[in-house]
């Protein structure tokens, strides 16, 4: 089976470490760290950049900069755990994960990278399953792992723990909420250790982080886009498989749903799935069907790093036009090529802005690329 191209040529260990700072610094997410990038052309540049991007932002204090002293450690401390950070553009990084909308720059990644070559079939689903859907995981894992494809999941307990030990022998994927170093749930820290051995783990948090409630949705990002295709066995409504899928359908990746019983609320959400056009699944070859003419397609584009953007024939916005900006903002999302229709202004002006007002801490972004000012604090 083949899957997208590998990457690019790996970075350079002052690169990687640069990289690692922009991430760890205050308000730095994907899209922020891609804007650097394209801005100013390296890591380094955007960083001595940070301070004066954030006071036009009209920051209320100055940005937290991660220092080399703390990137170091974390590189250190991933080196003594036998992990490595992989940057979006090298070889290793998953290759889905790189078609992702503003994927991870850098991930931290333990086990067998071969792995996350194959193509990848994601299972997710509740934490108190039952002994069918268990069984279910299991079985499914199991045989799509024999038919060649890595099992992605989320490590919780449940669904998520019979896909992972149903494809241990064949290949699986643990995407984690919270650093490498720091499993959840702490039961499955020796499902969590054999996965490293014998498949992979990976995150994009930093090094001791015990994952939050916020944190969960962005393993799950990392799940659905790790994928082809993405199966929900057992969910209730408003469970975070039932995110996993959201953001797989948003991927463009096949959302699969086993049916259940209409009087167990653990199928409320899967069965919701199904009336909302998910591939219904009652064995492996539901799933292997859908998937296969998907491997071997040509990927759609690549979501690369872009040569910095030309500025120089574009004058940087002036007072008024960043009040332009943040007054055509609010707490309801929009999207940004609204705002551009809307002040008239140059793209690169508006970016710039935006760009000021995530560092200074005054932006939301959302998904689909829409923007809001987040309320000043009290």
């Amino acid at each position: 089976m083949s899957t997208p191209p590998a990457g690019g040529p790996l970075l350079s260990d002052r690169q990687r470490l640069a990289w690692l700072r922009l991430l760890r610094s205050e308000n730095v997410g994907p899209v922020t760290f891609r804007q650097l990038i394209n801005r100013f052309g390296s890591a380094e540049a955007a960083l001595a950049m940070l301070p004066e991007l954030a006071e036009r932002g009209d920051a209320t204090r100055r940005i937290v900069i991660a220092s080399p002293d703390e990137a170091e450690r974390e590189l250190e401390k991933a080196s003594r755990f036998g992990a490595r950070f992989v940057a979006v553009g090298e070889p290793d990084y998953p290759p889905l994960m790189r078609l992702m909308d503003q994927p991870p720059p850098l991930i931290a990644l333990k086990g067998r990278a071969d792995v996350a070559q194959r193509p990848v079939i994601a299972i997710v689903g509740a934490r108190n399953a039952s002994l069918a859907g268990i069984k279910m995981a299991r079985q499914l894992a199991g045989v799509l792992g024999q038919a060649g494809y890595a099992i992605a999941s989320g490590l919780a307990r449940g669904i998520d723990t019979a896909a992972h030990t149903g494809s241990i022998d064949t290949g699986t994927i643990a995407a984690l909420a919270g650093g490498l170093d720091v499993p959840y749930p702490p039961e499955n820290a020796n499902l969590c250790a054999e996965i490293a051995e014998r498949g992979i783990v990976l995150s994009e948090m930093p090094f001791g982080w015990a994952p939050r409630a916020r944190d969960f949705p962005r393993r799950n990002r990392l799940v659905a886009g790790l994928c082809y295709g993405l199966v929900v066995i057992e969910a209730a409504h408003r469970s975070g498989s039932l995110i996993s899928a959201r953001l797989a359908g948003e991927m463009g990746r096949l959302v699969f749903a086993v049916p259940g019983s209409p009087l167990d609320p653990r199928a409320a959400g899967t069965n919701g799935l199904l009336k909302d056009g998910a591939i219904l699944v009652t064995d492996a070859d539901d799933i292997l069907r859908a998937i296969a003419p998907l491997i071997g397609a040509p990927p759609p584009s690549m979501e690369e790093f872009d040569e910095p953007a030309d500025l120089s024939a574009t004058p940087p916005p002036s007072d008024a036009e960043r009040d332009r900006i943040v007054e055509a903002l609010g707490p309801t999302p929009v999207a940004v090529d609204e705002i551009i229709r809307h002040t008239g202004l140059h793209p690169a002006q508006v970016l710039t802005v935006l760009l000021e007002l995530d560092l200074a801490g005054r932006l939301e972004r959302h998904s689909g690329g829409a923007v809001s000012l987040l309320a000043p604090d009290l």
